[in-house]
């Protein structure tokens, strides 16, 4: 099985809600088990993903921060 994620989206100079509903569309077109990494440099995105993911119960894998840069994979649970 691969590491790679399934999808990749670039929000990167969009700000809050923007990056979440993008993130939103994209998951609910993957099939349960699927993953997305997200890219993203709005300061506000780390915490509105981190908590959109939690609420509908997909999975955090890792979050890491590159200079300004977010990259977040989620896993979609459901």
């Amino acid at each position: 099985m691969s590491n790679s994620p399934t999808k990749s989206i670039d929000v990167r100079g969009l700000y809050c809600p923007e990056p979440v509903f993008r993130t939103k569309m994209e998951v609910e077109r993957l099939k349960i088990g699927d993953t997305l990494k997200i890219v993203a440099d709005d300061p506000e995105s780390e915490e509105d993903i981190s908590r959109w993911v939690n609420r509908n119960g997909h999975q955090l894998i890792s979050l890491n921060k590159n200079d300004k840069d977010l990259e977040f994979v989620i896993k979609k649970a459901k």
